[in-house]
């Protein structure tokens, strides 16, 4: 069992929401990626979502994309990147880390060495957003080699013929993009979410995160109440934004601003165990 399905496993039996927080690494430089992701687990984030700086993220919105010009100014890459996880797995063994990013750096360091590089650093998921299940064989096969899931996003669209095929190839959990559009983009419409939840399930017995339009603690708990996870992340790079001239206050800032998600979602857990 994966770092990943062992943690989601844990926190269903105890009848818990995953909170997965996402940032990009290198934003706003390359010096303050690792102490974020311990501050995010000491704010009781129970995965992280770290994001691979890329030229073009097409699925990302206006606020993302700033995050990645900002770590590409530093020459933040996907070597960098795995640097960063080696450095946090140096005093975090338990905390599951997914790489989210496109296709195009990993087909420039080639699969089987992406996917040698990535165990031995101590990635322990995949998230490819350009990469369709029907072309994802090669890569899928050379993770699942060193024992690393391969996440899949699914979209309100989806059908159910290819959630079903996601399903077959999806390992770790799977992620439910909750709008159409990029990220940050729109308002959350929760019957909606609640009714797509459903159907997904009916045919993949994987866990199902929920993210984006999750931008506070109120709609954090809404999504609580029927996601196994929730996935938050322009919230916290709009305030990593604002404080691009002063990292030295981001550790404080995030580990609040996530602190009220975690209690919003325990909330929710506590009513729904009693």
């Amino acid at each position: 069992m994966s770092r990943i399905a062992e943690r989601l496993a844990t926190l269903k039996a105890w009848d818990q929401t995953a909170l997965i927080p996402f940032i990009t690494a290198g934003d706003p430089n390359p010096e303050v990626t690792v102490p974020l992701m311990r501050a995010l687990v000491e704010a009781g984030a129970d995965l992280i979502e770290l994001g691979v700086p890329f030229s073009d993220p097409m699925a990302d919105g206006p606020v993302i994309q700033r995050a990645s010009e900002r770590a590409l100014a530093h020459r933040t890459s996907l070597r960098h990147v795995l640097s960063m996880v080696h450095a946090f797995r140096q005093a975090d063994l338990d905390t599951p880390v997914i790489l989210m990013g496109y296709l195009n750096p990993i087909e420039v360091l080639g699969y089987a060495q992406f996917a040698e590089q990535a165990r031995e650093a101590g990635v322990d998921g995949v998230l490819v957003v350009d990469l369709p299940p029907e072309e994802s064989q090669e890569l899928a096969a050379a993770l699942r080699a060193v024992g690393i899931d391969l996440v899949y996003l699914i979209a309100p669209t989806s059908t159910e013929k290819r959630i079903r095929a996601i399903g077959e190839q999806a390992s770790g959990f799977v992620y439910y993009v909750s709008l159409k559009g990029v990220t940050g983009a729109g308002h959350l419409d929760l019957d909606a979410v609640a009714e797509k939840l459903e159907e997904i399930r009916q045919n993949i017995s994987l866990p199902v995160g929920v993210g984006f339009g999750i931008q506070d603690a109120e709609t954090a708990a809404a999504v609580a109440r029927v996601a196994d996870a929730v996935i938050v992340g322009s919230a916290l790079v709009k305030r990593m934004e604002s404080l691009a001239h002063q990292p030295d206050r981001m550790e404080n800032v995030l580990r609040d601003f996530l602190g009220t998600l975690r209690a919003a979602i325990d909330r929710v857990d506590q009513e729904r165990s009693a």
